[in-house]
């Protein structure tokens, strides 16, 4: 009923609505947010696994630590897997959320801020002490209406820190936009970054930048302050959310030194380049939903070497980013031996229209179907598929949902859904 009333709001009215019950949310919950230390972490791709890593290196400092992210809630010690289909919930279950970390103890919640988000005043009523971004990226056009009204969703996240002391900026010195965050009128401003990427022209008050980068098959090694670092997250884009996550426990006061163990002990996120493997077949499940995500992703499977990438991916409904389907196509054609498109949280869209446009787009660059293409509408089978055909030094890549445990179909309604549950039960683990 509630969303039928709001279509017939004015965009006027409806955002004021959202910016009142952004303020009545965290009034009913007493401000919870101003008990812990907040670190929001915005940008296109990276944010859950930033923020679950920023949650690994408190942790290792002893800290209680919550937080929420696409992947799920943390409460102290109890975490729970979020299955809402939102980065951001609304904003008395949010609010709720930062109280039950006070209760919980929490000294630190670090808070992933989606631009969405930020547009229904979701951030609104959250006391936050830093925020950063991971990057910025051409994605999400049709929801904002354009690549300038996404970057500047995420700039508001930035400026809600604007004017307030003791604030802190955190940005990526490697990404093209980040002097206009770094702009931000706010007391801090630190950067982090590779030393052998370009960096950008950007005024901070500290940088954070990783020289003598090295990045296998078996993780990274680079050196920061003169202090010699490891981990074993595998790839370019992990190395840059090690990175930011660093960058925000060193400016809570950390020396560099002190992260050295804490880094190397760093273990992935759920559904990010999570891999399984048995007989010789490997199976990476990642969330890479979008263009920019899946070119950092081909990357890190190059280090893999594998024989052959058979890759199950596809496209989310909902009106979002209708022009890149053609493209995941294409870029899918351009580096995987077989290609299976399959469902992927259709919502009120036709799936095998979405499907379709994928495959499309892998057939226009010499894809064929029935040999190098497939198009399957059950997702299980999907997967079940590409294992089938896999061969000992294959890999298959399973994109586009992570450790999601449901899928979103019509009529708003949520169906169990996990890949990774499909990839246990096709390898028989």
């Amino acid at each position: 009923m509630l969303h039928r009333i709001k279509q017939h709001i004015p965009q006027r009215g409806l955002r004021a609505y959202h910016f009142l019950m952004a303020h009545a949310a965290a009034f009913v919950y007493r401000y919870p947010s101003r008990r812990m230390t907040v670190i929001g972490v915005t940008g296109t791709n990276g944010k859950s696994s930033t923020v679950q890593l920023v949650g690994q290196l408190l942790m290792a400092r002893g800290h209680a630590v919550g937080w929420t992210s696409t992947d799920s809630w943390r409460i102290a010690d109890r975490v729970i897997p979020n299955n809402k289909k939102m980065t951001m919930l609304g904003r008395f279950q949010t609010q709720k959320l930062l109280r039950d970390m006070v209760k919980a103890r929490c000294t630190h919640a670090v808070v992933e801020t989606s631009s969405q988000g930020v547009e229904q005043f979701r951030h609104i009523g959250i006391d936050y002490d830093v925020m950063v971004c991971t990057n910025l990226a051409p994605t999400h056009l049709e929801a904002h209406g354009g690549f300038e009204n996404y970057k500047e969703a995420k700039l508001k996240a930035f400026r809600a820190l604007a004017g307030m002391p003791g604030k802190t900026s955190v940005v990526n010195m490697n990404d093209p936009y980040a002097a206009e965050f770094a702009a931000v009128d706010v007391e801090r401003v630190v950067g982090f970054g590779r030393s052998d990427e370009k960096v950008f022209d950007v005024l901070v008050d500290q940088r954070w930048l990783a020289s003598e980068v090295s990045i296998t098959r078996s993780g990274s090694r680079f050196t920061m302050d003169g202090v010699a670092f490891k981990t074993t997250l595998i790839g370019g884009f992990y190395l840059q959310n090690v990175l930011a996550a660093m960058a925000v426990v060193l400016l809570l006061g950390v020396e560099p030194e002190v992260l050295k163990k804490p880094v190397a002990a760093l273990v992935p996120v759920p559904g990010r380049l999570e891999t399984f493997a048995k007989d010789g077949v490997t199976v990476v499940v990642d969330y890479a939903p979008e263009p920019h995500s899946l070119r950092a992703l081909y990357g890190v499977l190059e280090l893999l070497q594998p024989r052959r990438i058979i890759h199950v991916t596809g496209s989310a409904g909902g009106g979002r980013d209708v022009a890149a389907r053609a493209e995941v196509g294409h870029l899918a054609a351009e580096h995987d031996d077989v290609v299976i498109v399959t469902n992927e949280d259709p919502y009120d869209d036709d799936p095998m229209q979405i499907i379709n446009d994928v495959a499309d787009g892998a057939a226009a660059h010499g894809h064929v179907d029935g040999t190098s293409l497939f198009r399957l509408l059950d997702r299980r089978e999907a997967i079940q598929k590409a294992i089938q055909l896999a061969e000992f030094g294959d890999i298959v890549v399973v994109t586009g949902k992570g450790s999601e445990p449901v899928m979103a179909v019509k009529g708003g309604k949520k169906i169990q859904s996990d890949d990774r549950v499909f990839v246990k039960e096709a390898l028989h683990l």
